[in-house]
């Protein structure tokens, strides 16, 4: 299982104690500092759409309307942050935050 977040997000850290408390083995990818390749950007674009993108962040308020309104993966490209989080790679099977939804699938 992979899961690719924020070092310094709460929510990333929530996610990986329940699922190390689990048994579960996890392999954490920090989107800012380890980088995410084009090709999982993409496939994880082709699965969750614009969900992927947190229009919420600081991040994205910051940005012109021109940016935003720019190719979606060449944005998380060039800033990771805008990426919702945590994404969970769990053998081919995504999921996109940590929401009860997602606890039941992978907790049980």
């Amino acid at each position: 299982m992979k899961m690719y977040g924020l070092g310094t997000c709460d929510t990333c850290r929530k996610a990986e104690k329940a699922l190390r408390d689990k048994g579960l083995a996890l392999t954490k990818v920090d989107v800012r500092s380890d980088g995410v390749k084009e090709a999982e950007l993409r496939r994880f674009f082709e699965a969750f759409g614009q969900k992927l993108i947190n229009t919420r962040s600081t991040t994205w308020r910051g940005l012109t309307e021109t940016e935003r309104a720019g190719e979606p993966i060449a944005l998380l490209k060039a800033h990771p942050t805008l990426m919702k989080r945590p994404v969970i790679d769990d053998n081919g099977a995504l999921y996109l935050g940590w929401d009860k939804a997602v606890q039941a699938a992978l907790l049980g």
